[in-house]
């Protein structure tokens, strides 16, 4: 079984973010991570390959990918943290700019080279990226790569050559089931992700990351970047500061100016 998990490596949300004079989101190993929903998927994946049984652990590979330029690999680090055992980082001056079609259309091209190596039996990624929350590269995946798709899943099952999956969608719960390989994506009530132990802690330190180029991905450059990009940031603008509201003693009456407060702002 061998299992690629896309990751991303974003801006941390609680740090102040903004957007470049191009338009691009900043970024910068100070102040990035790895984006939290994908820590979901990399879960999902290491309790399929342990579910198979710690003596044939060794048998089976969870890959994580990630498309971006020097910072990113610190969201390949957080992985190896986590229990991945293998970490691609494709990273070309041409890929600045991409959008969601860009990054999907390179992550397609490292899936296919990992191809050469082997096949792959799953591609879980996680449900979006908090920076963007676009929600889209694992359909964009599945075009890109002639596969079937279950998104969303909130539980997943994976058992002679096929994969299921539970999703609860409003007052709906489905259940899906796809032959793989397939692509997926996991919700964050899939699972808990596992906390990184010391020893893994310490080997992601100086474990070896291997760095493609688009040329070692077959992927043209004129596919990617600023110039294939379909969607542009225009405008941007600070987001205003908190209005202050002044603290309301309670003096007997606290319910009733509460309740005032809520009808005035149509919040009942």
């Amino acid at each position: 079984m061998r299992i690629v998990v896309p990751v991303k490596h974003v801006p941390d949300i609680h740090s102040e973010r903004r957007f470049t004079e191009e338009g691009r989101v900043q970024r910068g190993a100070e102040h990035g991570t790895l984006n939290e929903l994908d820590e979901n998927a990399i879960e999902s994946a290491l309790q399929i390959v342990e579910a198979l049984g710690t003596d044939q652990r060794n048998a089976h590979e969870v890959i994580v990918v990630t498309v971006g330029p020097a910072d990113a690999e610190s969201a390949l680090r957080k992985a190896f943290q986590l229990g991945a055992d293998t970490g691609i980082h494709v990273s070309d001056p041409a890929l600045a700019g991409s959008d969601v079609f860009g990054t999907a259309r390179a992550l397609a091209g490292a899936i296919r080279r990992i191809e050469h190596e082997g096949p792959v039996d799953l591609i879980i990624t996680g449900m979006a990226a908090l920076d963007g929350l676009g929600s889209v590269i694992p359909s964009l995946l599945a075009a890109e790569l002639s596969l079937p798709q279950l998104t969303l899943a909130t539980r997943l099952e994976v058992s002679d050559g096929m994969v299921e999956i539970t999703r609860d969608l409003d007052g709906i719960t489905e259940v899906l089931t796809a032959p793989m390989p397939a692509v997926l994506s996991v919700t964050d009530h899939v699972n808990t992700p596992r906390y990184p132990n010391f020893t893994l802690i310490m080997a992601a330190r100086t474990k070896e990351i291997t760095a493609w180029s688009l040329t070692d991905i077959d992927v043209s450059p004129q596919s990617v970047g600023d110039g294939a990009a379909r969607t542009h940031v225009t405008k941007s603008e600070p987001r205003p500061p908190r209005e202050q509201i002044p603290p309301v003693v309670d003096k007997g009456e606290g319910g009733l100016a509460l309740a005032a407060y809520l009808i005035d702002n149509e919040l009942i």
